[in-house]
Order: C-alpha cells, then structure tokens, then sequence
C-alpha cells in the first residue's frame, strides 16, 4: 500500500477526487464502491473487515491492514469520516487500541455522484426522440388553451410548462448525444465492423423515420409557438404564474429573490424552445436547431453509404492504390536482375522517352534534314536549345499584347434567369397541386406537365409506402418540400387526369396535398427546402 505523494496537496474544494489521480486509484475506486452500495442498503456505518469482505476479487488486497490505510487516506481527503468503535470495547486496554467506524461524509457522497453522472454521461448513445416532439404539441396546444383564459389555473400553468420544459430538454440533449454517437460510427470509432454492417439498414430507416417526423411535427411546433406569441400578452403571464408557484415553497429568507430567479429560469426556457423550432429574422442569419439538426441527419445519410461502400469493398478484396505499391514492391523485389527492374519500371510508369515539349520551325527542319531515331540515346543525341530567359528565370512570356479576358456577365445573367423561371415554375405547379382539405383524385382537374410529373412524384412516394391490408397513408416527398395523404375510396371508382401529354387512368382515392415549405415559411422560414447533398 503506498501512501500519497509527498508535498501532495490538493485544493480543499476537490479533495474528494484526489484519490482518482493517486497510486493504488483502483483500491480507493473499489473501497468507496463499497460505501455507495451499502448506502443504498440504508447502512451508514461500516468496519475494515466489512469492507475487506465486500471487495471484489480483482480489488482485493492481502491484508485487513491495507484496507485500514486506505481507508485512512479517504478521511484525509474528506470522502470518509472516522468515529470510534466502542460497540467492540470489552476491556480496559480495548480503549488503547486503535479502532474506528467509518461513513461517507457529504463530500464524498457529492463526489461520488458526480462520477456516476460522468459515467453515464460517457456511456450515453442517445436517441432522436420523435415521441418527444408529439408530446411537445401535445403541451404547446394545452398551454394554448390557457393562455386563452382570462385566469389560467396556476396549477395546470405550471405542470403544462413543467411537462413541456423536461420533454423539450430530454430531446436537445438525447438528439445531441445520439449525433455524437452517429458520427463516431461514421467515423468507425468504438464500434465494431460487423455489428455496424448488421444494422445499417435499420440505423438509417431509423434516421428517415425521425427526418420526416421531424419536418411534420417541426411545422406544427412552429405554429403552435407563433400562435402562442401572438395571443394577447404572450406567454409571458403563464410564466410568470408557473414562476409565483415554483417560488411558493421558498425558505423565509430567499422568498424575495426566489420569484424573480424562477422567472428567469422560464424565461431562458422559453427562448430556448422558440430557437430550437423558430430561425431568426430574414437578415439575422441565425438559423434554429431543428433545422441544423435536419441537415445533419440528412447527411448522415449518405456517409453512412459510404461507409458501408467502403467496408464492402475492403470485404470483396478489392484492392487499392497503396496494395497495388506494396505488390508492386514485391515484384521488384523478386526480379532476377536489374534489366528485368528496369522493363518492369518501363511497364509499371510508362517513362518512356519525352515526346510532348515544344519546338520551334528551325528544329523541325534540322531534323527533317537529318532525322534522329527515337531509340537514341539522350547523350549523344543533338542538344534542345531554348531561350536563355528560360534557363536564367524559369520561365517564358510570349511578346505580343496580353488576351482580353472574356465577358461572361451575359451568360450568368442567363443561368440566373433559367434558374428563376424554373423556380417560379415549381412553385406555381405546388400552388397548384395544394388541395387544401380532402378531396378525390378525379377532381385534380388537368395538370400541366411540370405539376404532373411532380405529381406522380408524390404519389409514387405514398405507393411505396402503400401495404396489404392498409387503407390510408402519409408520405413526404424526398426533398421533405410537400406531404401527401392517400386514403382508399370505396366503391371502386376509377379516376382521370388530363394532361398535355395524355390521360392518367387508375382507381380513385381520396387524396390532400400540403406544400410544407408555403406553410413553413409563414413562421420565419423555418423549415425552407434542403435536400441530401
């Protein structure tokens, strides 16, 4: 056992974590494991010999006396505290002895849960929350109701936003823990090629699932909170009832500032949640959290490919640049002679001789006068003469006035206005396709030939997801730009859509159409378009 560096001597507000740095950590780890369970079976006090028996095997030492210095230790630190054992006094001399009972002292039960939420804290993969965001509506349309009344209960006030405010924080915090753990997998760090290869597939299901609820939810989120901000007064006065509430049970002394902090408290929340779901001002720049968090998860997508691109190739044997080298190494390894390196250096980098530099008119008739074989060799061949600016500087600036840069303003101005009258026309064929509420597919009327093709896109989108036995599906588009819901229409009518190009004939459903991005850019452009790059 050996004891603590000399003229060790740590700061008094840390004490508890010197033993994580000391020799012998893992026995003080072991000894104060010890405690923190026995806490948990509501003893308090514990002997040497209770704790030499309590240790695992690998922590445990040869003998009670060792334990005894480290238990000694910990009460020089502050995470024990040692009292005298005099329930075992049975003599005089017994008093002389030395003996003691020890416990956690509140410091080391402090340090000892700060090590367990660092634990946890490392531990955690994360997870993106869709069941969060339905609670999140859920909460928002019941604050909605409150702040309609002319007395909102403060009761109801204060468990709705008190509801509001852990599912909203379990769902930042899970949603970064998990883009953490996602890029680490990406990465291939502390993951296992196998298990990644296993569930690939269910991972990125799993991304899209939360992308399209993420759009859907994200937008009624959206709504719910600039409905809330434009109710008379806000939702300042529900947070300030929450906060009268949550201050109510404030000792004597701090009841004055108590009220004041609470308020401050929601109020922070409450900016954070409008950030997290609503982007700034047009000029701001700022852009919320949902969105980043979108775009992330939008690009995971295709790295994760990638990835398993990659490890498929690295699994077929598919070889590369670097194992094309080393193969390549071992073949002039084994060459028999240097004739042999030479025709498979010739073979391997096809360094044959220089047939790309430029001559004048003057060289070109020397040799048509006297021709030169291609096989002679670069010493006894006519030397190349070039021009003395080029041996003294390194290069060689023709005379002669200077190329007129060309003027491509034109053209830009060109592909800006194919690109604005392309714009304009998907917009125009989304204003088109929007059916604001429930109605049959036949009833579409004729589409032109930009709306049509995008229709066929969303419907092919709700097909796919279309099973046996089902009667009704959502489906967002690929860009998440537009959501359609198709629902079966009995009686087995069949539909007609007229195009310019023809008629489309197929039985008739009952269909509603909603642009995402129109709805969306009513709150401050919050969900604007953004596919996968």
């Amino acid at each position: 056992m050996m004891p603590p560096p000399q003229g060790f001597e740590p700061s008094d507000d840390y004490a508890a974590f010197t033993h994580l740095t000391v020799p012998n950590a893992a026995l003080y780890r072991g000894v104060m494991g010890v405690f923190v369970a026995a806490k948990e079976r509501f003893t308090v006090h514990l002997r040497p010999e209770d704790v030499h028996a309590a240790l695992t095997s690998e922590q445990h030492p040869a003998e009670v006396e060792d334990v005894t210095k480290a238990l000694d230790s910990l009460v020089g630190w502050g995470n024990l505290r040692a009292d005298p054992d005099t329930a075992r006094v049975t003599a005089v001399e017994d008093f002389y002895r030395k003996r003691f009972i020890y416990q956690l002292t509140r410091a080391g039960e402090a340090a000892e849960e700060a090590l367990g939420v660092f634990g946890e804290a490392l531990g955690r993969r994360g997870a993106l929350q869709a069941v969060a965001l339905h609670d999140i509506v859920t909460q928002l349309r019941a604050l909605l109701v409150l702040a309609a009344e002319d007395e909102p209960d403060a009761a109801r006030t204060y468990l709705t936003l008190d509801a509001l405010s852990s599912r909203f924080a379990a769902l930042a915090e899970n949603a970064r823990a998990f883009m953490g753990s996602l890029q680490r997998t990406i990465d291939l760090h502390e993951v296992e090629v196998d298990d990644f290869l296993a569930y690939k597939d269910r991972l990125i299901q799993y991304l899209e699932r939360f992308i399209q609820d993420l759009i859907t939810l994200g937008g009624r989120i959206a709504v719910l909170l600039t409905e809330l901000d434009g109710v008379q007064g806000g939702v300042e006065p529900l947070l300030r009832r929450a906060a009268a509430r949550e201050a109510a049970d404030a000792a004597p002394a701090e009841a004055a500032s108590a009220e004041k902090a609470a308020l401050e408290r929601w109020q922070d929340r409450w900016v954070g949640l409008r950030a997290w779901f609503l982007s700034g001002p047009e000029g701001e720049g700022r852009r919320s959290q949902a969105r980043l968090l979108r775009g992330q998860a939008l690009g995971a997508i295709p790295q994760l490919l990638a990835v398993v691109r990659l490890l498929n190739e690295r699994r077929s044997g598919r070889s590369d640049r670097s194992a094309d080298f080393r193969v390549l190494a071992r073949w002039f390894a084994e060459a028999p002679d240097d004739a042999a390196r030479h025709r498979l250096w010739r073979t391997a980098f096809g360094l044959y001789p220089a047939r790309h530099l430029t001559v004048d008119a003057d060289t070109l008739t020397a040799r048509d006068a006297e021709p030169v074989p291609p096989a002679t060799p670069w010493a006894e061949a006519e030397p190349l003469r070039i021009s003395p600016q080029l041996r003294r500087t390194g290069s060689y600036e023709r005379r002669g006035k200077a190329r007129k840069v060309e003027d491509r303003s034109a053209g830009r101005r060109h592909l800006a206005a194919l690109a604005a009258r392309q714009s304009a026309q998907i917009a125009a064929a989304r204003r088109r396709l929007v059916t604001g509420g429930e109605i049959r597919l036949s009833d579409l009327g004729e589409l032109d030939v930009v709306a049509f093709g995008l229709f066929l896109q969303l419907l092919g989108d709700a097909l796919a997801t279309w099973r046996p036995g089902m009667t009704r599906t959502v489906a967002t588009s690929n860009d998440g730009s537009m959501e359609i819901r198709l629902a079966l229409q009995p009686g087995g009518a069949q539909a007609e859509i007229r195009t310019s190009d023809g008629v489309l004939r197929g039985p008739d459903h009952l269909v509603e159409i909603i642009d995402l991005v129109a709805a969306d850019e009513g709150f401050g452009g919050e969900f604007e378009e953004e596919g996968v790059r």
